[in-house]
């Protein structure tokens, strides 16, 4: 289930950033062993500020079903954070949000 969005820097290659996000996501434990629920992709942006400047940034909101502890998302996030700074993308804003969806509202459909 997870839905990992990364929105960057245009200047950040998404090939580096998707598996560290995957990856981190499938060792929290909290998705199927495989994988095969873990769904990540990455939108680059040409125009931003960080502040006043334009230094590089990674923003990652992972949207999973509700129902997890604040524990379990904290330890997520913190996932998610360290496998981004492994990159040592220096200088480089590295940002995570969990966001509970709604069980009862949520619908899929796989054809």
């Amino acid at each position: 289930m997870p839905h990992c969005i990364i929105e960057h820097s245009a200047s950040l290659d998404a090939k580096l950033l998707l598996p560290q996000v995957f990856s981190s996501v499938k060792n929290s434990q909290l998705f199927e062993p495989d994988g095969s629920d873990i769904k990540v992709r990455a939108t680059a942006y040409q125009h931003y500020l960080v502040g006043q400047s334009q230094s590089d940034f990674i923003h990652v909101v992972l949207n999973i079903l509700s129902g997890r502890t604040t524990e379990q998302k904290q330890h997520l996030s913190a996932l998610v954070q360290e496998a981004l700074a492994e990159l040592k993308l220096a200088p480089c804003s590295i940002t995570v949000e969990v966001v509970d969806i709604d069980r009862d509202s949520y619908a899929k459909v796989v054809s």
